[in-house]
């Protein structure tokens, strides 16, 4: 069976905060902080992710569809029409297409590290070495392969990232596509941002699809790298807000 755990703090217009894969809610405490002041916001962990159940999960290669399918259910369920959507890789591609498959629920989008496609990176870590991170992780994914074991055990990290690895490994094949094909329906304002060092989701990459969408806005953190939420926390929350204070 499978559950979404979520927290649900402030008073105001929604917004869903999505971590990204194998994330939590518990990395944006800040955050959640900082936007309920002024809105509700509904902090979601990803189906398979924090605490969110199944854990392992199966992914699918329509496993993002089937995340936005559950969030606006979840949505549905508290009694949400209209919703700004703010995600982090993962968490940022479900939001894109949440934006793309229901426009008129969609107040304004916010996505890092998150670019419509699924690539496997020129200069970053292959597909391959992501299904064998927790046996035979490469140094420069070490700490991730860590967080992994620490977060979830041995073995449901190995099959956790397995299991997801192989699911990117065929939507690249089938050409990559998550929310790019469906562009033109994403009408709402939308501000997604880069790290110049993000090797997960090259910044090229992000502003593709940026300027994909009619009217967007690209933000490109200078030194920054995937987690930017973290390396660029001062820069990233005043960004954020600001942005929903206009939208």
């Amino acid at each position: 069976m499978s559950t979404i755990y979520y927290q649900d703090s402030g008073r105001g217009d929604a917004v869903l905060l999505l971590p990204g894969w194998a994330g939590s809610i518990a990395e944006f405490g800040w955050l959640r902080g900082e936007l309920s002041e002024g809105f509700r916001v509904i902090a979601a962990d990803l189906p398979g992710s924090g605490r969110s159940q199944p854990q392992p999960r199966d992914y699918s290669v329509d496993f993002y569809a089937e995340d936005a399918r559950a969030f606006f259910g979840l949505l549905d369920e508290l009694g949400i029409s209209t919703v700004h959507l703010v995600g982090f890789s993962d968490g940022g591609e479900v939001a894109l297409l949440m934006a793309a498959l229901s426009p008129p629920r969609v107040l304004s989008v916010v996505t890092w590290g998150a670019a419509g496609r699924i690539v496997e990176p020129a200069n970053g870590p292959t597909f391959d070495q992501l299904e064998h991170l927790i046996d035979e992780p490469v140094p420069e994914l070490l700490p991730l392969a860590a967080y992994l074991v620490e977060a979830y055990g041995v073995d449901n990290a190995r099959a956790m990232v397995s299991n997801w690895a192989a699911a990117l490994r065929g939507i690249a094949a089938r050409g990559g596509d998550v929310a790019r094909a469906r562009v033109e329906s994403i009408r709402c304002p939308a501000l997604l941002i880069g790290g110049s060092d993000d090797v997960f989701c090259p910044p090229y990459l992000v502003k593709e699809m940026a300027d994909a969408i009619a009217g967007a806005r690209f933000d490109e953190f200078e030194g920054a790298g995937h987690d930017l939420h973290r390396s660029a926390a001062g820069r990233f929350g005043a960004t954020v807000n600001e942005w929903l204070s206009l939208h």
